[in-house]
């Protein structure tokens, strides 16, 4: 997608966006732009208001933003413009950017606008968005030349898009197999490299703990390592993404709420879409990235309630229920992450517990680490770009939670209490004491309600988050 900076709107038709910073209601001096005055008793910039005037052949779309505005409230006000009013755009576009708007605000409310494009009826006809013509260029008018910023908010947009697409099209869509080929295809497209093992490769090296949650579905599940290894990185990251493409519970089946089960790999989702990202903005960073990606389903095969199984790491694992699968495939991603990478900084997400969302509800995601500089660096990233992290004790007093009589751990602890803590120390357990590792439970920010969609539906939480995080190491 192009940029282009334009000096004035001389000869110019077409769609204007003028962000404006709010006034007061009863101020006498009107906005004013283009030849258009806009009295303060129909619009002063309030935050969340629009104003739309015809003129000139141009249609001018005055939008509030309030005094005072985040990176996710401006990216929210344009992802709503986009997506709500667009009727409202042509095939040419300018937008006017205030001299007061921070860089980073212009990266978000490009990033919102191209959001906006996102359409949830991936098996409807419709209609595709003015931006999303081969020839659509963004045009804008500033002080000064934005074009990196413009195009960095472009492309944080599109590798948010690709996870939105993951985590929603169904799971007869969205299949191991499949996150192994976009991830295949992705990495040729923007540079970095993918190993993918099968099941008969996973059974080789031990794989164990991964395979036995797959082995109940007739799909083949793919254990996806990702290598992103620019010239002279400053540190080595890896990354590992909960990737249960379905998730029916097992032989502890769901009983409520398993349609919406195919969001389960939105940690995998956000894992790849990150790696997209990293890779697109050329980081230099390297960064090992592993989803493993299976079904959890019921048949005669499937893993049984009591089983005890191995692990990659050796460790045996009594299963005491088959729903508590995803850190079954997160200890052998993390385990063979930190023995054949040996990353720095290791960071895992999932949707791994309802018990997060019990605790943090909706509004932001859990974190678990023994690292305090570790944590700080997330939630603060996490803060410049409004994706919210709590961090959740990991203290050695829940340690009892995971003790099983006849194996090495077990992976529930059967109690209806601090599920999202003794899901972490599972994970703890197979990091091998990694002294900067953190885990981030996503359950509860990853797939949701919002005025975007009449039913629940991707975030992309994490993406972004996760770049950040890098780029203010």
């Amino acid at each position: 997608m192009k940029t282009k900076q334009i000096q004035n709107l001389d000869n110019f038709t077409g769609t204007i966006l003028i962000p404006v910073f709010e006034t007061n209601a009863k101020s006498i001096i009107p906005i004013e732009y283009h030849g258009i005055s806009v009295p303060s008793k129909v619009f002063y910039g309030k935050k969340d208001t629009h104003y739309v005037v015809e003129k000139y052949d141009c249609t001018h779309i005055f939008i509030g933003l309030g005094k005072e505005i985040d990176y996710k409230a401006i990216k929210t006000i344009f992802r709503r413009i986009s997506s709500k009013q667009k009727e409202l755009f042509s095939k040419d576009l300018v937008a006017v950017i205030p001299n007061e708007l921070k860089n980073e605000q212009v990266e978000a409310l490009f990033s919102g606008l191209i959001l906006g494009t996102y359409n949830l009826g991936h098996y409807k006809k419709t209609e595709a968005h003015p931006f999303l013509t081969n020839d659509f260029v963004f045009q804008y008018i500033a002080k000064e030349n934005l074009d990196e910023i413009i195009s960095k908010g472009i492309k944080i947009a599109e590798a948010q898009l690709e996870t939105f697409n993951l985590v929603d099209l169904p799971p007869n869509k969205v299949t191991p197999k499949y996150l192994a080929d976009w991830a295949t295809e992705t990495g040729k497209k923007y540079g970095f490299n993918v190993t993918v093992f099968g099941k008969e490769k996973a059974t080789e090296i031990g794989l164990h703990s991964f395979l036995s949650v797959g082995q109940g579905s007739a799909r083949e599940p793919q254990f996806i390592i990702m290598e992103y290894n620019p010239d002279n990185a400053k540190k080595h990251i890896g990354l590992v993404g909960k990737g249960i493409t379905f998730d029916t519970g097992g032989l502890n089946i769901k009983t409520a709420g398993m349609v919406q089960m195919k969001c389960d790999m939105a940690g995998a989702g956000a894992v790849l879409g990150a790696m997209q990202l990293i890779a697109d903005l050329q980081l230099p960073y390297q960064v090992t990235a592993i989803v493993p990606a299976c079904e959890n389903s019921v048949d005669a095969t499937s893993f049984l309630p009591s089983d005890v199984i191995n692990s990659y790491s050796g460790h045996t694992i009594e299963i005491i229920d088959t729903d508590a699968e995803g850190r079954l495939i997160l200890a052998d991603g993390l385990s063979y992450l930190i023995k054949n990478y040996q990353p720095e900084t290791v960071i895992d997400l999932a949707t791994l517990t309802g018990s997060v969302v019990g605790t943090l509800g909706y509004e932001c995601a859990g974190l678990f680490t023994n690292n305090d500089d570790l944590s700080k660096k997330l939630q603060n990233s996490g803060s410049q770009i409004g994706e919210k992290l709590w961090q959740l004790p990991l203290w050695d007093d829940y340690k009892g939670d995971i003790d099983s009589e006849i194996a090495d751990v077990k992976n529930y602890s059967g109690k209806p209490v601090a599920g999202a803590i003794s899901a972490a120390k599972f994970l703890e357990f197979f990091t091998e004491k990694h002294s900067s590792w953190a885990h981030l439970d996503i359950a509860g920010v990853a797939f949701g309600d919002s005025e975007f969609a009449k039913t629940k539906h991707a975030t992309a939480y994490g993406v972004h988050l996760i770049t950040k995080f890098i780029e203010n190491l």
